[in-house]
């Protein structure tokens, strides 16, 4: 029975793991609070984020800038997510600086994957 546990317990980290984007250590789990590929939730659809970027490096270049919401190509172009600048500002600020290049790459590999 415990053999059993045992094994149930590491499938499930397993598969908790093969759900998250990764990229460098960075980890896009976070970020499903208000991001998806597909959808708009709180924050835009990625798959429009990397659209308007259209490189990982594009937009970590951004993120390395400090985010500006000048330099930011969804927030610019649309009312609903300029509107919601401050909030992405904070969460930049707490989820990304310091590791602007893997969360990049780790929303680019989210939407190859199709998912977050």
């Amino acid at each position: 029975m415990k053999k059993l546990m045992m094994i149930a317990a590491v499938a499930a980290l397993a598969m908790g793991t093969v759900t998250t984007a990764t990229a460098g250590g960075f980890s896009t789990g976070r970020c499903k609070a208000c991001h998806a590929v597909g959808k708009n939730k709180v924050g835009p659809d990625w798959a429009e984020v990397a659209t308007a970027y259209g490189s990982a490096e594009n937009l970590a270049k951004v993120f390395k800038d400090g985010f500006k919401v000048e330099d930011r190509k969804v927030a610019a172009t649309n009312a609903k997510w300029k509107h919601k600048t401050g909030m992405m500002t904070g969460q930049f600020k707490h989820l990304i600086v310091g590791h602007e290049e893997e969360a990049a790459n780790a929303l680019f590999a989210a939407v190859k994957a199709g998912k977050i």
